[in-house]
């Protein structure tokens, strides 16, 4: 602290510096300054302008006591936050210290008379505090106490506020508790929740600190100037409902009290001058794909949760289940520490997975409240009956029609479910700002312009909606609103980049949710709920929520064919949405989805809608490329190609003639079309194709990885493989599963177990997989095939058979998974097993004309062939010569290597080493790299193996 000085006034333009008052002013009115932050003004007055460091400060401000930097600059923020327009005279040194610039020249003042009037009589307390001791530890509070302890000492008044629960008197009970020893004076709390009549709130101030006013002399004035220059703390708690009262009293104390400060708690804030805000958060909540019980136990409202049961009853223990029990509990009750108390009181009874199930009627639940708590306290319920009975009938009225929106808002929302959206947004904006000055609604702290209401909150104004005569009035016009948001997001899905699109309406979910849910129930209207569904695919499909999306299609193809909403145009589009979903969830070859791009297709046709006939045709392509009918796919993807006007759709077209032609094992002419696609890339500007659930153009480059090592380039393949995972990041969790899955099997291919095992874990992560089971079932399949590998041949043959048991048919790489499992069942001595699974791959291939793992397919067969017993070494050698035609005819130079490497075994076995060499030589020979993958390892070590080639005779 600053050694005493004589009464004196230091002058600077408009502003000075009054010691003896301890003002700090401007055009003589003071301006409310912090003990604290008062001093530092007086330290760097006296130093003329100079340079004062950051140390010389602290040691002179605080020279009892070890305080953070932290601390330091909170306080000269409320010093820059006083001087106003002239916060520019306070100069930071960066690193060192701070100067205050202008001319204050030094002029005597009188000293002013004390301002104390009225006699201090102590009130009945044996200290100069009536602070009641605390009955429970304050949980998770602790950074929040020490930015408070230094926001006292650095604003006159502050003001800590929230909604009812969030725990403002506890935790203004204990920095006050914490502030006091480090600072002379007293400090008294000040209950104004008991008073009915704002008028008593000087009277109520006076009865505490025990001042003999007489009853006509109770005022604001008169209780500032009785409180005069003593230092004190006045806690003044529970003020909303006497808001108006409580901030014109607190404003009179910073004019006439200069060394009193104001710790307020209210729901409301006081909107007057020198105030700080400090918005009391909730508790920490983990997130929803918590799992870890360390992480889950690490958040303050589990901490809190534990700590009040184990109070009530001292056998509590957790367990995993127990434990994401609580977290649930903790993120439905939003981390509120009054409502996670009740929570817990009724878990030390029932038990904490109870509890859960049964929050959907929290307000009956959650009644346990302590028996010294205030009749608001008790219950759930009251605590918010208290703020709602506060507020005037419109904004009564807005909270209860806000409760509609199941996530996020905006303004404009707000009023398109107010019934006054006709008079424009301003009085909506009026009524929000109010709201939130009342901590009933909050701002959506993930997404600039949009609020919400905290969960329970929204539970309680939900109840009054619904209890009023405007649920379905509000309902309807909430559901009108966002079939019109999701039409324009609709259009917009075709020519913005498909990150910002997400970004944009991704956080639309649960209303889109909300609002179907109302439209297709017995008080909605079915007609609305099939035009949203029509209009929504795009999110669907962007979030990978395929589930969602056919379960949500399916719903409005049942109310379109049972006659009560007819739109040809709407059902073209939710098929469309169906056929979508169910090529990612059951597979591209199901029937119901070949029969909802069937009727997309007529519908396109009849109303000439050029999109969705190209959409349809996508899909009747994927159905019937996947089911084996490789000339009706290419004659379907010719089609799309010749209809194809935009750049977009036409890169779609030539992606999809690349992938006939990789199936039916036309290297070169696949590789052709991947090229075009990935050399026009940036032209398209990476815009998806709005109506596909993955992008392709991305998931090109992951095929084209694929042709890349089946001709011979595992280098670049690799690369390939790993640039397009790496460029899925930021699109869906199909697209990044999709390139993920492409880059296992490269990995597979070339003996990279470890990039393939990472890769694998990226698919079945369970924070990004959502509702894709086929890339999950393929995962399975991989990992099996990781284990094989590496020397778990049952471990692997039981994944691979999970995985199969859930791909279905037509999944474009189940031959490959089969080929793996007739592989390793032929390891594991089930030879006649493996050799029907591959027989029956093959059939399929040459059915189906899909031939491009066809030498592969006939090398297996013929290494199974030979595990079967020497008698079967001919046909044995007959399907490996197959196979090197199979992969040389197709440029497949890694499935010719494959072959050749088998075949130059079974000759070297039979003593024919000079043809073994003659078959391998020439195929390991055309490989410029890839010299350290496991094919051209083995191969290497076969022909190291062989003995030499005997030399030519001398001429």
């Amino acid at each position: 602290m600053p050694a005493p000085h004589r009464a004196s006034v230091f002058d600077s333009g408009s502003w000075e510096l009054d010691l003896a008052r301890r003002e700090l002013r401007t055009n003589g009115v003071a301006v409310p300054l912090g003990v604290r932050a008062f001093d530092i003004v007086e330290v760097l007055v006296q130093s003329a302008g100079e340079l004062v460091t950051k140390d010389e400060i602290m040691r002179r401000v605080w020279s009892r006591a070890i305080v953070e930097e932290s601390t330091l600059q909170v306080h000269i923020s409320a010093i820059r936050k006083a001087l106003g327009p002239d916060r520019g005279l306070l100069k930071t040194v960066f690193g060192r210290g701070y100067r205050l610039l202008g001319h204050w020249p030094l002029t005597q003042g009188a000293v002013p008379p004390d301002p104390v009037v009225f006699q201090i009589v102590p009130a009945p307390v044996a200290s100069s505090s009536n602070l009641p001791l605390p009955t429970s530890e304050l949980i998770g509070r602790e950074t929040a106490r020490q930015h408070l302890l230094a926001l006292l000492s650095a604003y006159r008044v502050v003001t800590l506020t929230g909604p009812g629960g969030i725990g403002k008197s506890a935790l203004a009970l204990d920095v006050a508790r914490q502030f006091l020893p480090r600072e002379a004076g007293d400090g008294w709390l000040v209950e104004l929740a008991p008073l009915s009549d704002p008028r008593l709130v000087p009277s109520t101030v006076a009865g505490v600190l025990g001042l003999k006013l007489g009853e006509d002399a109770i005022s604001d004035e008169a209780v500032a100037r009785a409180i005069g220059a003593k230092q004190l703390l006045l806690v003044l708690d529970n003020c909303e409902h006497v808001v108006d009262a409580a901030a014109t009293f607190a404003e009179t104390v910073m004019r006439l009290c200069p060394r009193t400060t104001v710790l307020a708690t209210s729901r409301e804030v006081f909107r007057i001058g020198g105030e700080h805000v400090y918005r009391v958060p909730p508790l920490e909540v983990p997130p929803e794909d918590a799992e870890d019980p360390s992480d889950i136990l690490r958040h303050s409202a589990v901490a809190l949760f534990i700590a009040r049961t184990r109070a009530l009853d001292s056998d509590f223990s957790t367990n995993g289940d127990d434990l994401s029990a609580i977290a649930a509990i903790c993120r439905h009750l939003d981390g509120i520490p009054l409502a996670i108390e009740f929570a817990a009181a009724r878990s030390a009874v029932l038990g904490a997975r109870h509890t859960a199930s049964r929050l959907d009627d929290r307000f009956a639940l959650l009644t346990s409240g302590r028996r010294n708590a205030l009749s608001r306290h008790r219950t759930l319920r009251a605590a918010l009956d208290w703020s709602y009975d506060l507020l005037p009938d419109p904004e009564k009225c807005l909270l209860r029609r806000l409760a509609v929106f199941a996530g996020g808002f905006t303004i404009e929302a707000a009023t398109a479910v107010m019934d006054g959206g006709d008079n424009g947004e301003a009085p909506i904006m009026e009524g929000m700002a109010r709201l939130l000055e009342k901590s009933l609604i909050t701002r959506d702290g993930s997404i600039a312009g949009r609020w919400r209401l905290l969960e329970t909150i929204r539970a309680y104004a939900l109840e009054k909606l619904v209890a009023s005569d405007e649920a379905e009035r509000t309902a309807r016009r909430h559901a009108e609103y966002y079939r019109g948001v999701f039409e324009r997001a609709e259009a917009e899905s075709k020519t913005r980049p498909a990150v910002e699109w997400v970004a944009d309406h991704g956080p639309l979910i649960d209303n889109l949710r909300s609002a179907l849910d109302w439209a297709f129930s017995p008080e909605g209207d079915a007609s609305i709920g099939v035009a949203l569904t029509a209009v929504a695919a795009p999110l669907w499909m962007r979030l990978s929520l395929l589930g969602e999306c056919r379960s949500r299609a399916e719903q409005a193809l049942a109310t379109i064919n049972a006659g009560e909403s007819r739109d040809a145009r709407q059902e073209m589009k939710v098929q469309a949405a169906l056929g979508t979903s169910l090529y990612c969830i059951r597979g591209p070859a199901v029937a119901e989805a070949g029969a909802a791009w069937a009727k997309a297709l007529e519908l396109a046709e009849r109303l000439g809608d050029a999109e969705f006939r190209l959409q349809s045709l996508w899909g009747q392509w994927s159905f019937h490329l996947n089911s084996g009918r490789q000339d009706i796919a290419l004659e379907l993807a010719q089609k799309y190609c010749s209809l194809a006007a935009e750049a977009s759709d036409q890169l779609t077209g030539e992606r999809m003639l690349g992938m006939v032609e990789h199936r039916r094992g036309d290297l070169r002419s696949a590789r052709r079309h991947f090229e075009r696609v990935l050399a026009h890339y940036e032209a398209s500007n990476g815009q998806q194709v709005s109506y596909l659930p993955v992008d392709f153009r991305v998931v090109t480059r992951a095929l084209f990885a694929r042709i890349l090592w089946l001709q011979g380039f595992p280098d670049q393949a690799m690369r390939t493989a790993a640039a397009s995972v790496e460029q899925a990041r930021s699109v869906s969790n199909a697209t990044w599963f999709h390139c993920a899955l492409s880059a296992c099997l490269i990995a597979l291919w070339v003996g990279d177990l470890q990039a393939a095992a990472r890769y694998i874990e990226m698919v079945l992560d369970p924070s990004r997989n959502r509702e894709l089971p086929l890339y999950s079932a393929f995962g399975q399949a991989c990992r099996g095939m990781i284990a094989i590998r590496g020397g778990d041949i049952a471990n692997g043959v039981r994944h691979l058979r999970s995985g199969l048991d859930h791909l279905g048919e037509g999944n474009s790489d189940l031959p490959f998974v089969i080929s793996e499992l007739a592989e390793a069942l032929g390891h594991a001595g089930r030879i006649a097993e493996g050799l029907a699974a591959i027989e029956e791959t093959i059939d399929r291939a040459e059915r189906g004309r899909e031939h491009w793992m066809m030498a592969e397919l006939l090398r297996i067969k013929s290494e199974l062939l030979l595990l079967d017993g020497p008698a079967s070494a001919a046909a044995a050698e007959d399907h490996l010569r197959a196979a090197l035609d199979w992969a040389h005819r197709q440029d497949a130079l890694s499935w010719e290597l494959r072959a050749a490497t088998s075949l130059a075994r079974l000759r070297a076995k039979r003593g024919r080493t000079d043809e073994a060499r003659q078959v391998l030589a020439p195929v390991y020979d055309r490989f410029t790299e890839g010299f350290e993958t496991a094919d051209l390892r083995a191969a290497k070590a076969m022909l190291d193996a062989l003995p030499p080639r005997p030399a030519e005779p001398m001429a």
